[in-house]
C-alpha cells in the first residue's frame, strides 16, 4: 500500500508540475486554437437522434465570449470519412481472420497506420483506480465489444489504467491483437477506491462509512445501564482520513488523464478520450451535518478545471461512462440491516451515487463530449462518442483584448447557438486568458528530466528520428530480447575540432516496462565522440545504430523504450515497441525474431565497410543496421534468418519442418510462397534451429510499406502447438 501510494504521490507531482511547463505552439492548421489573434473551437451538432448535422451554413451560428457576441471569421465543416450507424462494417474478429487463400489458419500480420492515415485517436481510459469488480467485468466485455466490432480502419487506439503507471498498456496502436491482449490482462485493482460492488453493502466497514465502531464509547454505571457517547474528534479524524484517500485516488485519476492528454496534444486532428469508472466526486456534502467542505471542492473543482483547459487547448474531448451503469441504490441481498438507519443508509448511498457522477459530468461537459449515465449498455455509449467523432465545424473569430489581461488571467465562457431547432450543440466551455505560447507558469525542464520523461511517455518524440526493432532470442544461459536502435545523425549536433575532426556528444536511455508499470531492467550511457570526416559523413548519410540486450527475466509481455539526447540542444528523439516473449518451457513451436541483411544480386558477395565502436554500428553492410533501419533498395535481395526452438524429433531424431513466407502491403498479400519443408543438418544444437531464407524485391514490388511474415509448421508437433509466426516491417526504396 505504501508504494501506491508513493506512485500516486509523483503522479500528482508530474500532473502540477506539467500544467506549468511551456507548451509546445501549436500549427495553425489544429483543431483548437487560442491566441491573441484566433480562437478557433470544434463543434459538434446532433439531432435528438445523435445523427451529426453536416449542412449548417455559417449564418446558423451564434457564438458568445462572456456573453459577448463575437463575428466568426472561420467557418467549416469536417468529416473523417468514415461511416456511421448503419453503413459501419463489422470487423471480423482478429483472432480467426485469415484472408489468405491457404490452408494455415494464421492471422494476416496488423497494418502499420501512418500519421496521414489516421482518422481517428481513441483513448481508452479505464479507470482502476475507481472501478468496483463487477464494473470492470463490464468494461471488459465493453472493450472487447469496440475491438472486435466497432474499431474501423484509420483508428489509433491506446487502452490505459489509472493505477498502473506506465506499463504496456500505454501505446496507440492499430493492432486489434494486441489491443485483445492488454484487455485480458486488465483486472480490478484491489487497492483503489472502489470494492467488490459499486456500493459498499449496509453493516460493513470501509471507507465510505462515516462513523465505525472506534467513534462511540460505551460506558457502564454502578447500577449496570450503558451510556454511548461520540467521540466527536475520533469522527473528525476518519471523516478527515475518508476524505483525504478519497482525493489522493480521485485526482490520482485525473493526473493519469492528465498524462495521457499531454501526449495527445501533439497527435494530428480531433481526439477523443474515453474514460470507464464508477467515477468520482467533485464537492460532497457530510450526511451528518449537511454541510459541504469547501476547501474541499474548491481542490477537486481547480483540479478539473486545469485538467479541462488542457484538454481544450490539445483538441481532446472527454467522453465519461459511468460504469456502474443503472446503479441500485436499494436493499440487496448483501446488505446488513441489523441496528442501521435504513432510511439515511439508503438516502447516503443515492447521494454518495449522485456525487460520484459529478466528476463524470463536468470532465465531458467543459470538454465537448458527453457523460453516459445511468445505463447499462456501455457498448452503445461507445458507439455514439465514436460517431460523435465523424464530423465537427471549425468556429473561428479574433478575440478582444480583454480576453488575455496579464492582470486577471481570468476564464472566458464560451456559448454557441445553432439558429435551427430541435438540434444539441456540444463545444468546449472557454479558455483561461493566456495563449497556447504564454502559459501559466512557464518553467525550463531539466535536460536530465526531459529525456527521463520522454522515456516515460507512451508517445514517442520525433525531434531525433528513431527506428527500434527488438529481437526474442534464446541461449544456453537462458532467454533475452537484443535491442537495435537507429539514429539518424542528421538531427545530431557534430561540433568542429581544430584536427579537421567531429565531436558529437549525446545520452540514451532504454528500458523495459511490466504489465504493472515496473521497470523490468534499464541501461544509460553518455556518449563522446570524435569522428574524422569520412565517418562523419557516412553518419550523415547512413545514420548508426546502437544495440543492446536485457535478460528475459519473466515471459510475458512488456513494452521496450528507448530515448536519445542531444548534448549539446538537448533534443530529444525517442521510441517503443510491444513486445511478447514466450515460456519455451512449455513445450510449444516458438521462433526468434527475424535478422534482417540486404544483399545485391550476390548473396554470396564480400560485406560493406562498416566501422563499430562499443555499442554503436556505423555503415552499411551489417545486419543491425539492416534489422533496425529496415530499408532495402528495390531489385535487391531481402535475406532473413531466425531460430526455431522446441521441434520435434522423430525416432531417428530427425525433424518435419515446414517454412512459408508471406509479403503483405496494405493488409494485402503480394508476394506468397508454398508451405515447403526444409532440410536442417549440420546443426549440433537440434533445441535451437538456424534457418535462413531469402526473398527477390523485384521491380514489381514498388517503394512503399511492407510487412514480412514468416511462418514454421511442425509436422511432429501436437495440432495446437505446431504453428509459430513471426512478422516484421520493412520498407522498399528506389
Amino acid at each position: 500500500m505504501q508504494r501506491f501510494l508513493l506512485f500516486l504521490f509523483l503522479l500528482l507531482l508530474f500532473t502540477f508540475s506539467s500544467f506549468a511547463q511551456k507548451p509546445t505552439p501549436t500549427p495553425d492548421d489544429d483543431v483548437v486554437k487560442i491566441s491573441t489573434t484566433l480562437i478557433q473551437l470544434d463543434v459538434v451538432v446532433t439531432d435528438k437522434n445523435g445523427k451529426i448535422i453536416n449542412d449548417l451554413k455559417q449564418e446558423d451560428f451564434e457564438i458568445y465570449e462572456n456573453g459577448k457576441k463575437q463575428d466568426l471569421s472561420n467557418f467549416l465543416f469536417v468529416s473523417n470519412g468514415i461511416p456511421v450507424g448503419k453503413n459501419v462494417k463489422k470487423v471480423e474478429n482478429p483472432k480467426n481472420s485469415n484472408p489468405v487463400n491457404d490452408k494455415l489458419a494464421v492471422p494476416v500480420p496488423p497494418t502499420q497506420i501512418k500519421p496521414n492515415q489516421v482518422k481517428r485517436t481513441v483513448a481508452l481510459i479505464v479507470d482502476d483506480l475507481g472501478l468496483s469488480f463487477t464494473s470492470m467485468i463490464s468494461v471488459r466485455a465493453a472493450l472487447k465489444k469496440f475491438v472486435n466490432e466497432q474499431m474501423q480502419d484509420g483508428d489509433l487506439v491506446a487502452i490505459i489504467s489509472t493505477g498502473n503507471g506506465a506499463g504496456t498498456t500505454q501505446q496507440f496502436t492499430s493492432d486489434k491483437n494486441q489491443l485483445l491482449k492488454t484487455i485480458d490482462r486488465l483486472k480490478w485493482n484491489a487497492q483503489g477506491r472502489s470494492g467488490i460492488t459499486p456500493f459498499a453493502p449496509l453493516g460493513q466497514i470501509d471507507m465510505n462509512q462515516s462513523l465505525s465502531d472506534s467513534t462511540t464509547t460505551t460506558t457502564t454505571d454502578s447500577n449496570g445501564n450503558e451510556t454511548t457517547e461520540i467521540d466527536t474528534q475520533a469522527v473528525e479524524q476518519q471523516t478527515y482520513n475518508k476524505n483525504y484517500l478519497e482525493d489522493i485516488f480521485s485526482v490520482g485519476t485525473l493526473g493519469a488523464i492528465n498524462y495521457v492528454v499531454k501526449g495527445m496534444r501533439e497527435l494530428p486532428g480531433r481526439k477523443s478520450l474515453m474514460l470507464f469508472s464508477d467515477g468520482f466526486p467533485v464537492c460532497t456534502m457530510d450526511s451528518q451535518t449537511g454541510e459541504t467542505d469547501l476547501d474541499r471542492c474548491k481542490r477537486m473543482e481547480d483540479a478539473v478545471k486545469l485538467l479541462t483547459d488542457y484538454c481544450n487547448r490539445s483538441s481532446v474531448s472527454i467522453y465519461s461512462f459511468d460504469a456502474k451503469g443503472l446503479a441500485n441504490t436499494m436493499l440487496s441481498a448483501a446488505d446488513s440491516t441489523n441496528g442501521a438507519d435504513l432510511a439515511q443508509s439508503l438516502q447516503d448511498r443515492s447521494q454518495q451515487n449522485t456525487e460520484n457522477q459529478e466528476g463524470l459530468r463536468m470532465l465531458a461537459d467543459q470538454t465537448g463530449g458527453f457523460a453516459f449515465l445511468n445505463r447499462n449498455d456501455l457498448s452503445n455509449g461507445v458507439n455514439y462518442a465514436l460517431e460523435d467523432q465523424n464530423g465537427y465545424y471549425l468556429l473561428g473569430y479574433q478575440p478582444d483584448s480583454d480576453s488575455f489581461d496579464p492582470k486577471t488571467l481570468k476564464f472566458n465562457k464560451i456559448q454557441v447557438k445553432v439558429k435551427r431547432p430541435d438540434l444539441e450543440v456540444r463545444y468546449r466551455n472557454g479558455f483561461y486568458g493566456y495563449t497556447d505560447t504564454n502559459p501559466l507558469e512557464p518553467v525550463t525542464q531539466n535536460p536530465t528530466d526531459k529525456a527521463v520523461a520522454a522515456l516515460m511517455s507512451p508517445f514517442t518524440s520525433g525531434e531525433i528520428p528513431l527506428r527500434l526493432n527488438t529481437i526474442f532470442g534464446n541461449n544456453e544461459t537462458g532467454s533475452f530480447v537484443n535491442s537495435y536502435v537507429h539514429i539518424d545523425a542528421k538531427n545530431l549536433t557534430f561540433v568542429d575540432q581544430p584536427d579537421g575532426s567531429k565531436k558529437l556528444n549525446f545520452d540514451i536511455l532504454a528500458s523495459s516496462f511490466g504489465e504493472n508499470g515496473a521497470t523490468i531492467d534499464q541501461v544509460g550511457r553518455a556518449y563522446r565522440l570524435s569522428v574524422p570526416p569520412e565517418t562523419y559523413k557516412q553518419m550523415m548519410e547512413e545514420g548508426f545504430v546502437y544495440s543492446f540486450v536485457f535478460p528475459v527475466k519473466k515471459p510475458g509481455a512488456f513494452q521496450m523504450r528507448v530515448a536519445v539526447r542531444d548534448a549539446v540542444t538537448s533534443k530529444i528523439g525517442s521510441a517503443s515497441q510491444f513486445v511478447e516473449t514466450p515460456d519455451l518451457k512449455k513445450g510449444r513451436l516458438e521462433t526468434s525474431g527475424l535478422i534482417l541483411e540486404n544483399f545485391t544480386e550476390d548473396p554470396n558477395q564480400e560485406p560493406l565497410q562498416h566501422l563499430t565502436v562499443n555499442d554503436i554500428t556505423i555503415g552499411k553492410g551489417d545486419p543491425k543496421v539492416d534489422t533496425s533501419l529496415r530499408k532495402f533498395q528495390q531489385g535487391t535481395f531481402l535475406r532473413y534468418v531466425l531460430e526455431i526452438y522446441n521441434a520435434k524429433l522423430d525416432k531417428n531424431s530427425k525433424t518435419d519442418i515446414k517454412i512459408q513466407t508471406r509479403v503483405f502491403r496494405d493488409g494485402k498479400a503480394v508476394l506468397l510462397t508454398p508451405l515447403k519443408p526444409v532440410e536442417i543438418s549440420d546443426q549440433k544444437d537440434l533445441s535451437r534451429l538456424l534457418f535462413g531464407g531469402k526473398l527477390e524485391l523485384g521491380n514489381e514490388l514498388k517503394p512503399g510499406e511492407y510487412i514480412l511474415q514468416v511462418i514454421v509448421k511442425d509436422g511432429l508437433a501436437k495440432e495446437k502447438q505446431n504453428l509459430a509466426t513471426q512478422w516484421v516491417s520493412f520498407e522498399i526504396v528506389e
